[in-house]
């Protein structure tokens, strides 16, 4: 069910492209440009770790949801899937932490 969601939320991503930036937040991001984009993942992130730091789990729950979200328009923004995400982590399924990070360092 959790992916499910991820993956019909990034068909309304998507479909928010060709949508007019008056009649859309996402389309007034998408048509606004990436540093939009990315200062807004930067602002949530943010409120996230605020709400962390306070403990109450119902901000917490909110706050991550609009990250995750403007995480997701990140990724339709380029042209990525969250299903991509879902498979990079089904990769790392049973690695320990720190062998995948080795595996990405540059010998």
């Amino acid at each position: 069910m959790s992916d499910d969601i991820l993956l019909r939320l990034m068909e309304v991503l998507e479909s928010r492209k060709q949508a007019d930036p008056d009649s859309s937040y996402v389309a007034s991001l998408y048509h606004k440009g990436l540093d939009t984009i990315l200062k807004k993942i930067g602002e949530e992130s943010a409120e996230t770790i605020i709400a962390g730091k306070g403990g109450e789990e119902e901000q917490i729950i909110y706050e991550m949801a609009d990250l995750w979200f403007h995480s997701l328009v990140l990724l339709a923004h380029k042209g990525l899937s969250a299903e991509q995400v879902l498979q990079e982590l089904d990769r790392r399924f049973g690695l320990s932490g720190l062998e995948e990070k080795a595996s990405r360092e540059i010998k």
